[in-house]
């Protein structure tokens, strides 16, 4: 099957160029992983997820998250991004408004609320745990992050799938100017085995109730334009602290304004403290990818 039905898709956003891309290979049963490697290097997106039949009992369909440099166990937008496309193909139809994916992550369960696009998806993302909780005056966060008030909870790394050091800043404002050094944001990251800082901020938006920046060190120093696994580890450090924002376990977050993007990212913390991470999603572009020469080496 050379010609396979592909996709992207805006994700955590209900118009296009406001969330964060995500490319889908629909047909992706047959591709081996170089191939899915190569083509995930070819889209250039922040990953790349390939779909094919569920092999284990209870799960819809299967799926595989690639970045141009790697496979990722799991990430939050591919997941909702992912689901998004089934439904929107006809693959597969929610079961009491629920789907399951199938992954390297095990099986994990995703809400689905409403159609089209007022359609909003969650994945229930893994458990996170505290790695080191830091001094406020940290000097590793001081260098990467400069000048920063500190707001009232300490920095921690957290390990949810990824490591992120969580930053709490004092102010919305403060937060939106901030101006990274990358080369200690890049030692942070390579000297502890993180992805870099996540920081946060509350907000009086009457929309949401944080706002986060996530700034990559490694493998290679970004800002990344919104993260539903991030947001899930701190939204799981927020509930060990009894310091989540809003009513009832919910709330939403606005990342991305810096790099040119408005997303926005549905947190809820459920009576069983698991934590689901979603939004919305729309299809940019639809076609077919015609990828039958084999992968080199």
């Amino acid at each position: 099957m050379p010609h396979r039905r592909y996709l992207q898709l805006d994700v955590f956003a209900d118009r296009p160029g406001a969330g964060n891309p995500l490319a889908v290979v629909l047909d992706g049963e047959g591709l081996d992983d170089a191939t899915m490697q190569a083509i995930a290097r070819w889209t250039r997106l922040p990953e790349t997820t390939f779909v094919s039949p569920a092999t284990q009992a209870g799960a819809d369909y299967r799926l595989r998250i690639f970045s141009p440099r790697r496979e990722v166990p799991f990430a939050g937008h591919p997941s909702v991004g992912t689901a998004h496309a089934v439904l929107e193909a006809g693959m597969t139809a929610p079961r009491d408004g629920m789907l399951v994916q199938e992954g390297a992550a095990g099986l994990l369960p995703l809400r689905v609320h409403g159609e089209g696009r007022a359609r909003t998806i969650a994945v229930r993302t893994p458990p996170a745990r505290v790695m080191e909780v830091a001094d406020a005056g940290d000097p590793r966060l001081e260098a990467a992050l400069p000048g920063l008030p500190h707001g009232v909870l300490p920095p921690v790394l957290m390990d949810g799938g990824r490591r992120w050091w969580l930053l709490d800043v004092a102010g919305e404002r403060a937060l939106r100017a901030a101006r990274p050094d990358w080369a200690a944001i890049e030692r942070l990251a390579h000297d502890t085995g993180s992805m870099g800082v996540f920081a946060y901020a509350r907000s009086d938006d009457p929309v949401y109730y944080l706002a986060v920046r996530a700034f990559v060190g490694a493998p290679a120093p970004f800002e990344d334009a919104a993260s539903g696994a991030a947001n899930a580890t701190l939204a799981a450090w927020l509930a060990e602290r009894d310091a989540l924002p809003g009513e009832g376990g919910f709330y939403r977050v606005s990342q991305g304004r810096e790099v040119g993007h408005d997303a926005i990212i549905e947190l809820d913390v459920d009576a069983d403290r698991q934590v689901w991470s979603g939004g919305r999603a729309c299809t940019v572009v639809r076609g077919m990818l015609d990828w039958d020469r084999p992968t080199p080496p």
